[in-house]
């Protein structure tokens, strides 16, 4: 008889690995793209956003680009992590990246849902053009940069699946693109479109657009566990297969100007400064924990928090 599978394990999956706690927590966290957000809190975004006196068509150029560059960023992640689907060997591994691949796509769902919903028909309550997600113009050179390296990172799997490349990898996709790049852009939004975050990082008297605000709430959720699961992997690597951790540091610190010039491309919705910074420190914080193989990696709830109390009072 052919042996199907593992037969060394008892049972299939073990929940208490990595992968097999990270899949049970997106399974209890599930949320719908279609339903969850409420589309009452969608219609008051179209209403804010059209009756808003300072979104001139300046301003809602620069709020299309942030949505655009958010919402190809899940597409692009969507598609580029099918090679980490087929590298990796364990069950419970493949289980939760099957996971993240189905909620990347969940992303890519809710921004496209944003933009027919709120942004098209804002677009017309004010007499602008109606702009494409997929218009070029919205994504500058080094944001085309970083995620063609990601792409290129992940498809290196298929023909030379190392240790080293997978740390690569995941450095790219998990660390940079998920954690530090998405994050920053989480909390730049909800600081300038929410009662929430910091004072610093608001440009102007943009209305609140709380539907937005939950979507992102939902996406930030699942964020959590796909960073936790990349840094748990990647001191795995440094730990146990002697990969230099000179190669996550270097990978990190190559790819942070392609952050920069990423966050700081939308100036009319939020202060580029505050967001580097928070970028770079977010930065910081990832290659200490990950490069000290007695550091415990955050839970999945701190990996989700942003600073995104209701700012201080002028």
């Amino acid at each position: 008889m052919t042996q199907i599978r593992d037969a060394s394990r008892e049972l299939r999956i073990d929940p208490d690995s990595v992968g097999g706690g990270y899949f049970k927590h997106a399974v209890y966290n599930h949320w719908d793209p279609y339903e969850d957000v409420d589309g009452t809190l969608l219609e008051q975004d179209r209403e804010r956003l059209a009756a808003a006196d300072a979104l001139g068509e300046t301003e809602f150029e620069d709020l299309m680009q942030t949505l655009a560059l958010f919402g190809a960023g899940e597409e692009a992640v969507t598609e580029d992590l099918a090679p980490l689907m087929l590298a990796v060997d364990d069950i419970d591994d493949q289980m939760f990246v099957s996971s993240q691949i189905y909620e990347e796509a969940k992303h890519t769902q809710f921004f496209d849902r944003y933009w027919r919903e709120v942004v098209h028909p804002v677009a017309d309550a004010k007499g602008f053009e109606r702009v494409a997600p997929t218009d070029q113009r919205f994504f500058p050179d080094g944001y085309v940069e970083l995620f063609d390296r990601t792409e290129d990172a992940m498809e290196r799997l298929l023909t030379d699946d190392t240790p080293e490349n997978r740390v690569k990898a995941y450095s790219h996709y998990h660390l940079v693109v998920e954690s530090v790049l998405a994050q920053t852009g989480y909390y730049g939004i909800t600081s300038a479109l929410s009662p929430r975050g910091s004072d610093a990082v608001p440009t102007g008297d943009f209305p609140h657009v709380e539907g937005l605000v939950e979507g992102i709430s939902y996406i930030r959720s699942d964020e959590g566990r796909h960073v936790g699961f990349g840094m748990q992997k990647v001191q795995h690597h440094l730990a146990e297969d002697g990969v230099d951790e000179a190669v996550v540091r270097d990978t990190l610190q190559d790819l942070m100007p392609l952050v920069a010039e990423t966050v700081s491309a939308t100036g009319e919705v939020a202060e580029p400064m505050p967001l580097v910074e928070y970028a770079r420190e977010k930065l910081t914080r990832r290659i200490d924990i990950i490069t000290d193989r007695e550091a415990t990696i955050p839970d999945v709830e701190e990996l989700v928090a942003l600073d995104d109390e209701p700012a201080a009072a002028d």
